[in-house]
């Protein structure tokens, strides 16, 4: 089946693509949505042979773990154990935005992200196309639209030039402002560590949290 792209410029396409992106994601497919930093190929988190579909879709081995996109702050904190002393305050400060959190994943949840060693990085990004489908469908597993290896896609052409028909909708935001990637910080020890450094700078996190491991 081919896929199908909507330009969401458009208000009448905007909603039937975010009508037929919810669909399409209950369905256990993949769709590409624009966010806050580069164009994220997504599936239904809890969907385990979608995620798997999104792995092979990007040629991504089961050892890089899907990060999980929220729509709202109570449904990251539905996902994990908790938010560890320093969680809150940096989730009041930088969600929505380029944020993503390690925690302990909660353990009542079945769902199958690839090896995550019990953790769950999480983010709510600051872009209403990705936030009006992510409040539609719940949690999505959500990786950069891209082939492993290759460039992330600030486009959805990109997205579709690399990722071709094994997605079913594309929607279309315009081009990203940036190609920088989210900050990763982990939680899931006594001291934050930055993993990635990225579109939000260790300054502004040092202005939340005064002390953050950074590796370096």
């Amino acid at each position: 089946m081919s896929s199908r792209r909507y330009d969401c410029a458009k208000q009448g396409e905007r909603t039937s693509g975010l009508i037929d992106a919810a669909s399409a994601v209950r369905g256990g497919e993949l769709v590409v949505l624009p966010t806050d930093t580069v164009y994220g190929i997504g599936a239904d988190a809890f969907t385990p042979s979608a995620v798997a579909a999104l792995l092979e879709a990007k040629g991504r081995g089961r050892d890089m773990p899907v990060p999980v996109l929220v729509g709202t702050v109570r449904a990251a904190t539905a996902l994990v154990e908790d938010l560890g002393p320093y969680g809150q305050d940096l989730v009041d400060s930088f969600w929505p935005g380029p944020l993503t959190l390690i925690c302990r994943a909660n353990r009542s949840l079945s769902w199958d992200l690839g090896d995550t060693k019990g953790t769950v990085a999480v983010r709510m990004p600051l872009h209403a196309i990705a936030l009006d489908l992510l409040k539609d469908t719940g949690p999505m597993a959500v990786s950069s639209a891209n082939r492993s290896g290759a460039a992330p896609a600030t486009t959805a052409e990109e997205a579709e030039a690399q990722l071709g028909d094994s997605v079913a909708v594309y929607l279309d935001g315009g081009k990203c402002a940036d190609d920088v990637p989210s900050t990763i910080v982990d939680l899931t020890s006594a001291v934050p560590r930055v993993l990635r450094k990225g579109a939000l700078s260790v300054e502004k996190l040092r202005g939340v949290v005064s002390y953050i491991a950074t590796g370096d």
